[in-house]
């Protein structure tokens, strides 16, 4: 399956700065009194240029969210990925309802029947429908939900 993402990025131009930035921020993220200094040294950067950096990164929508993952289900939330069927005449008004959703992460087109599909992250597992319901009501297409059966971790980084 082919996919594209479905933030509202636009064509931003990484230099080689950004994607060292990017790169450096996927892993093993320094947990410290000044971790964006430690992450600057590590690039020969000053630390409000990290922060300057990461800001307009986040700003231009290049990065959609910046923070840690956190096993959800271990402090009483959920995560469930869920899918809808979207006429294409409709695909980005639709996209822009969901993503209007602070439970909605992770947004992404793919070519199937189902061709929206994303995360769906609460504060408690009852909030998973309350979030499906309410985004049904906003678009009027019904979401699909596909709850985990089994957990697999997977450390996964992207080189930009």
């Amino acid at each position: 399956m082919s996919e594209r993402r479905t933030s509202r990025a636009t064509s931003v131009v990484l230099d080689n700065i950004d994607r060292a930035l990017i790169n450096a921020l996927q892993g093993d993220f320094p947990l410290s009194q000044r971790p964006f200094a430690d992450v600057g040294a590590r690039l020969g950067l000053p630390e409000e240029e990290v922060l300057r950096r990461l800001q307009r990164l986040l700003d231009e929508r290049v990065l959609t969210r910046f923070g840690p993952m956190f096993q959800i289900e271990r402090i009483g939330g959920a995560f469930c990925l869920a899918a809808m069927s979207i006429p294409e005449a409709d695909f980005d008004r639709v996209a822009a309802q969901v993503n209007d959703f602070p439970e909605v992460a992770h947004n992404y087109r793919r070519e199937h029947a189902l061709n929206m599909w994303f995360v769906l992250a609460t504060e408690r597992p009852d909030g998973i429908a309350d979030s499906a319901r309410r985004i049904e009501a906003a678009t009027g297409v019904p979401v699909f939900l596909f709850p985990k059966e089994r957990e697999y971790f997977v450390e996964m980084k992207l080189e930009a």
